[in-house]
Formats: structure tokens, C-alpha cells, sequence
């Protein structure tokens, strides 16, 4: 095995590491989201996306369609188990509108990828040809992959809230996207290096939007908070108020009862 061989097998085994922790770090959000009963305002795009992503990917590493490219099935493969749990919980915990859009959404993925290893295995009769249909299909489901939280950016710009954004998924997108873009160069590799370099670009904006709203994300938290005690107060003091009245209008009647003049 040359240098470069293995260099390219030792930043694949890091790419593998780091892109499972990125397909894990929605864990805390999905044991929060289990725990409320619902999905709040989270969005179902970017796991629809990751889930589509990486059934391409792994159809991508297979040996008939782009051969020595073993770690690639391995975490696409995994992606796809961890994404489908993910989307099981959003039909569970989603209201109804939601979950038709995620059920529908899941269904076309599952025919798409369908229609396209019938099609690479059947009518494509090189690996040259499915490397470059199949590759070039993955570049776009890639940079989709990580264009996807860009509906979140936008919420986060709209309420300066970074609330609904998690950390570790995009920190853990950069991670990735650095990773296989080295990979990708070793030997060039277009297909992977390219949409993991935009990834990239795109996984340092949600960073710098996390760093930039942080601060106003917490403010608002605790705003939150504080006007939940305030209310509750605002409660105790109307019941104390009431409570008080009718104490003094008991005292009132008692010696109007008892008074000579009242007679």
C-alpha cells in the first residue's frame, strides 16, 4: 500500500468518526423533543435531506459503481439507520399536517433511490458511467444535504434566536465537511470535494450565526422564564388580594350583625 493509500484510508477512518458524530449529535434534540411530546418548530428538512443523502452516497461507494471505496458505504450506511430513526420520531411526535409532509417526503426518497440503482445497475454497463451518473447525483443531494439547515438560518435571523438551531449538528458539519474534503483530494476525487467543500462555507455561516446570536438567544430564555414567574405573581397576588376582601367583608357583616345602630 503506497503513502498515499493510506493517508487517504487513515483521513477516511477520521471522516467515518467525525460524520457519525455528526449523524448523532441531533441525539439531545431528539431526547428533548420525545420528553415535550412534540417537535416544536424543528424542522424535518435537514433529516430528509441527510437520509437522501446518504442512500445516494452509499449506492456512490458500492464495488459495481465506484470501486475501493469501502469507507464510504460503511458510514452512508449508518447515516441511513440513524436518519430513518430520526424521521420515525417526527411522524410520531409531529401534528398531522406535519407528518403527511414527512411521510410523503420519505416516500419519494425510497422510490427515487429506487429508480436510480435500477437504473445504474441494469442500463449503465461500465463503472465509469455509474460513477459519473450516480457521482453527480450525489454532488447535488450533498451540497442539498448541507444547504438544508438554511431554512433554520433563516428562522434564526428572522426571530435573532439560535434556539431551534443545534450547535453540535453544525459544528459537526464542518468537522465533516473538512475531513472528506481532504479525503476527496487523495486522489482527486470531484465528486466528493466539491460539495464537501461548499459544505464547508456553508457549516462556518451557521457558526458564525450561532457565535453572532447566542448571546440573544439566551436573553430571550430568560426573558421567557421571567415572565412565566412574573405571571405566576401576578396570580398569588390577585388570589391574596381576593382572599383579603372576602376576609374584610366577613368582618364587615360580623359587626354590622352585632351593631345597635344596624337594628
Amino acid at each position: 500500500m503506497s503513502t498515499a493509500e493510506i493517508a487517504r484510508t487513515a483521513v477516511g477512518i477520521i471522516g467515518n468518526v467525525i460524520a457519525g458524530c455528526m449523524f448523532l449529535s441531533p441525539v439531545p434534540t431528539f431526547v428533548g423533543i420525545c420528553k415535550k411530546g412534540s417537535v416544536e418548530q424543528y424542522s424535518p428538512v435537514p433529516y430528509l435531506a441527510t437520509l437522501m443523502n446518504c442512500m445516494v452516497w452509499t449506492l456512490y461507494g458500492l464495488p459495481m459503481v465506484h470501486p475501493h471505496s469501502f469507507l464510504v458505504v460503511t458510514i452512508n450506511g449508518a447515516g441511513c439507520v440513524v436518519e430513518i430513526i430520526y424521521i420515525t420520531l417526527f411522524l410520531i411526535y409531529s401534528d398531522r399536517k406535519k407528518r403527511l409532509k414527512v411521510f410523503l417526503g420519505l416516500l419519494l426518497e425510497l422510490i427515487f433511490i429506487f429508480l436510480l440503482s435500477f437504473v445504474s445497475l441494469t442500463m449503465l454497463h461500465t463503472v465509469n458511467k455509474r460513477s459519473a451518473v450516480v457521482g453527480t447525483i450525489c454532488m447535488l443531494f450533498n451540497i442539498g444535504m448541507y444547504a438544508s439547515p438554511l431554512s433554520i438560518m433563516k428562522l434564526v435571523i428572522k426571530t435573532k434566536s439560535v434556539e431551534f438551531m443545534p450547535f453540535f449538528l453544525s459544528l459537526a458539519s464542518f468537522g465533516n465537511g473538512v475531513s472528506w474534503t481532504i479525503y476527496a483530494l487523495i486522489p482527486f476525487d470531484p465528486f466528493i470535494a466539491i460539495p464537501n467543500g461548499i459544505g464547508t462555507m456553508f457549516a462556518v455561516v451557521q457558526l458564525i450565526l450561532y457565535a453572532s446570536y447566542y448571546k440573544s438567544t439566551q436573553e430571550q430564555i430568560a426573558a421567557r422564564k421571567n415572565n412565566g414567574k412574573g405571571e405566576m405573581n401576578l396570580s398569588e397576588v390577585v388570589v391574596g388580594m381576593s382572599n383579603a376582601t372576602v376576609q374584610d367583608n366577613k368582618k364587615i357583616t360580623a359587626i354590622d350583625h352585632f351593631s345597635p345602630s344596624a337594628k
